[in-house]
């Protein structure tokens, strides 16, 4: 089996396991209701600030108007990040030999410690980040959630995520045109390398696919669902990095195209997120 298929669930595992505790939290979970934000969250926040200090202030974060306009502030920031993160990596991969050492170095290993059990393995986790896969799932995906909720703007939603994920993947690879790496013969028939397509799907698409789920749930739920959908992108942008199909400088840049697009999606789509409810059968 060789070391890289418990190298990627080690990190795939821990990687899930913190984003389940992070966006459990308030106020990440506030993305997933559907609380108002705006002008009282804000000043609700200054008012408890005044009033008490630290533990008003506390308090008031935990009220849902104020934690929605702090979850809005985390989806600008999770969008900033994510497209700062693929500049600076853009830039590194241009110009810098240690970067380019280390791609090698990574590639090499993955290389080297690849079993015919392990690349089986790391061809399936593969294709949960695959067009194919993903469209199926985001078409089953939009069916359910439409039948839950009775609302075009659930549909438009992924449809924005999905699509307009892979438009700008296509559009970035197109303008970087990076080769891949040369150890594994099938990748020279697979086009630009930079950034990962697949990674970047993943990211986008189970990060929505966790947001809609977990509307109207509970803290745990929604860490298991944050949690699964950050394990489930690792995995994949892993596993393209140790199938030698990508450097790996081409995942974390995908990874950041998929959540900083997500972040996106979130912002522009908010109040239709927020307004749409559940319809619940009657007993």
């Amino acid at each position: 089996m060789g070391f890289s298929l418990p190298l990627l669930a080690f990190v795939s595992v821990t990687a899930g396991a913190v984003a389940a505790f992070v966006v459990s939290r308030n106020p990440f979970r506030a993305l997933a209701t559907d609380s108002p934000n705006g002008v009282a969250a804000v000043i609700a926040l200054r008012a408890a600030a005044r009033r008490d200090g630290v533990k008003a202030w506390l308090a008031a974060a935990r009220h849902r108007t104020t934690a929605a306009f702090l979850a809005l502030c985390a989806g600008v920031a999770v969008f900033v990040i994510g497209w700062l993160t693929v500049g600076v990596i853009a830039l590194l991969v241009r110009g810098s030999a240690s970067v380019a050492d280390v791609d090698a170095g990574v590639a090499q290993w993955g290389y080297d410690h690849a079993s015919s059990l392990s690349v089986k393995a790391l061809d399936g986790i593969s294709l949960l980040g695959s067009s194919v896969v993903v469209g199926v799932l985001a078409l089953l995906l939009a069916i359910a959630e439409w039948w839950r909720r009775h609302t075009v703007f659930i549909v438009l939603f992924i449809a924005a995520v999905v699509i307009g994920d892979g438009v700008i993947t296509v559009g970035a690879k197109l303008a970087m045109d990076r080769a891949r790496p040369a150890l594994n013969p099938v990748a020279h028939t697979l086009g630009p390398s930079f950034p990962s397509g697949h990674a970047s799907l993943a990211a986008a698409f189970f990060a929505a696919a966790a947001l809609l789920l977990s509307q109207h749930g509970g803290k745990t739920r929604t860490g298991v669902l944050g949690g699964g959908a950050v394990m489930i992108a690792v995995a994949v942008a892993l596993s393209r990095v140790l199938l030698d199909l990508h450097w790996l400088t081409d995942v974390v840049a995908g990874l950041a195209v998929g959540w900083g697009w997500f972040a996106f999606c979130v912002l522009a789509f908010d109040g239709s997120l927020r307004q749409t409810r559940v319809v619940r059968s009657h007993d």
